[in-house]
């Protein structure tokens, strides 16, 4: 299967859905655009690498893991996200170390953050692209229409399940009571569910809010 090199055209935070946010990535040699819906901490730390002139006062976790890499000789080669499966793209990181190469599993949002970190490539599947890429609409003069982007943004992150990096709160959250999400909680948290938990406690937090 033939690869598709993407860029990072940007990241949208979403007008009519508290905490989504969607990255852009754009087809290098064609006008289709991938969008994947991520989280906030994933969509900060993406943000920060693309402005160059941010410096957090810290560390950032995908910070440590460059400043890592680099003291034991790990470099990574490429990003490439392989698959796409009920809704989540799949990601997986090339890293070199003495010669030898590793493909390492990884979210999307993560692996990404790390390519821009180690400037690396960012790649897909041409069926990917076939599959989830979009073309959004330009103004008649033939540049990007911003707010017909975030128009199509905003329908993709209200549900659309096919650009999905992760899985967000499900309507079936609705159906519990408060009691109910802090034992799901707990429980996801024994489980190491961090994903889950992650979005329990966003729902726990819109209610005792």
């Amino acid at each position: 299967m033939s690869l598709v090199r993407l860029n990072i055209k940007g990241i949208s935070y979403s007008q009519t859905q508290n905490g989504a946010y969607a990255l852009i990535l754009s087809e290098e040699l064609g006008d289709r655009k991938l969008p994947i819906v991520i989280g906030a901490f994933e969509a900060q730390s993406i943000a920060i690498a693309l402005e160059k002139e941010i410096r957090p006062p810290r560390p950032l976790t995908h910070d440590l893991f460059k400043t890592f890499a680099d003291r034991y000789c790990i470099v990574i080669k490429q990003v490439i996200i392989h698959k796409l499966a009920d809704g989540v793209f799949y990601s997986s990181i090339i890293a070199e170390q003495d010669g030898l190469e590793e493909i390492i599993d990884a979210r999307t949002s993560d692996a990404i953050a790390l390519a821009l970190r180690f400037k690396a490539p960012i790649f897909t599947y041409k069926d990917i692209l076939d599959r989830a890429g979009v073309n959004l609409k330009a103004s008649p003069s033939g540049h990007d229409n911003p707010q017909a982007d975030n128009a199509a943004i905003d329908e993709l992150l209200a549900g659309s399940p096919r650009s999905s990096d992760q899985k967000t709160t499900t309507d079936h959250y609705n159906k519990h009571t408060l009691k109910e999400l802090q034992e799901l909680l707990h429980k996801a948290l024994s489980n190491e569910a961090y994903e889950s938990a992650a979005q329990l406690r966003d729902e726990i937090s819109k209610r005792t809010l």
